[in-house]
């Protein structure tokens, strides 16, 4: 049976390494889970892997869009889902990877077929955005979808946005279209999930804030200022340099909020992870324990 291995975990705890091991091991390629890392010129900020890197291992869906490129999690699943079954005509094995949950769910669970909402309705929503303010959209998704309004992050203008321009277009609540089904797939599914001590995983994240500017984030970022009101860099790292640019905050300061706010995302991160009972967990360092645990439910899996 085939199978595909889902490498997850939060920000900075270290998948790219193990996931370039854990890809040659078994002689496949890597599909990303990453919903930046998409973006061709966002390289430094969301830590895309290097050329070098690239080298080594096949990657899908690494810098494969423009950043004014619309793309959805729902685009994600169709098109990963038609690129595994080409793989797993040539390999018996896949590796997925990254720290996307809505990209990670919508391959492993699979998302709601909710309609893909036209050009018009996105720029009139986006424009009664910048004009109206989030508040009045949340008074209005209270009233048009009562249901929704009580579980969505009313603090997140994506999600609430996103849920009036269904409405809108479709004449019905978005809640309507959220069915929360588990999707079958054609292939075993293997999930092993990377943690490490809090204190640990922290001041990895402050030490890879500080390569990234070495690296040359502030460059990138002043690069694609002139798109900064994009979805696509809506983005920790991005978000914060832009402040500077703005003459808002120093330099030190926005890269401390970067480092905080990644430390806030991994939190998230862990949270929603936490929730799924399919994954095993393991120290990044545990590399053998891991690679046992793979061998031995593969080979299983063969005989049963």
């Amino acid at each position: 049976m085939h199978t595909l291995i889902v490498l997850i975990g939060p920000t900075g705890v270290g998948k790219t390494d193990l996931s370039l091991r854990l890809a040659e091991h078994f002689q496949t390629s890597i599909v990303s889970a990453d919903s930046r890392q998409l973006y061709a010129d966002l390289k430094i900020g969301t830590a895309a892997p290097t050329p070098e890197q690239l080298q080594r291992v096949q990657h899908h869906f690494v810098g494969t869009l423009k950043l004014t490129d619309y793309y959805s999690a729902a685009q994600y699943e169709v098109e990963v889902l038609k690129l595994l079954e080409t793989l797993f005509a040539k390999q018996d094995t896949v590796l997925l990877t990254g720290g996307s949950m809505m990209y990670v769910d919508a391959i492993c669970k699979g998302i709601d077929d909710i309609p893909t909402v036209d050009t018009e309705t996105r720029q009139l929503m986006l424009q009664r955005y910048e004009s109206e303010g989030l508040e009045r959209l949340c008074a209005e998704l209270k009233l048009l979808d009562p249901e929704y309004y009580k579980i969505v992050d009313l603090k997140n203008p994506k999600r609430v946005i996103h849920a009036l321009e269904i409405c809108y277009m479709t004449g019905k609540t978005y809640t309507s279209f959220r069915t929360c089904l588990k999707k079958e797939r054609p292939f075993r599914i293997i999930k092993i999930g990377l943690t490490r001590d809090r204190e640990e995983l922290y001041d990895r994240i402050n030490r890879r804030v500080d390569q990234m500017m070495e690296e040359g984030l502030l460059e990138e970022a002043q690069q694609v200022y002139p798109y900064r009101a994009l979805n696509s860099l809506n983005t920790v790292g991005y978000k914060e340099v832009f402040k500077y640019i703005d003459g808002e905050w120093t330099l030190p300061f926005a890269i401390d909020k970067i480092k905080q706010n990644s430390r806030i995302y991994s939190r998230k991160q862990m949270t929603w992870f936490k929730r799924d009972k399919e994954i095993h967990w393991f120290h990044p360092e545990e590399e053998t324990k891991i690679l046992e645990y793979l061998n031995a439910t593969i080979h299983t899996d063969k005989n049963t």
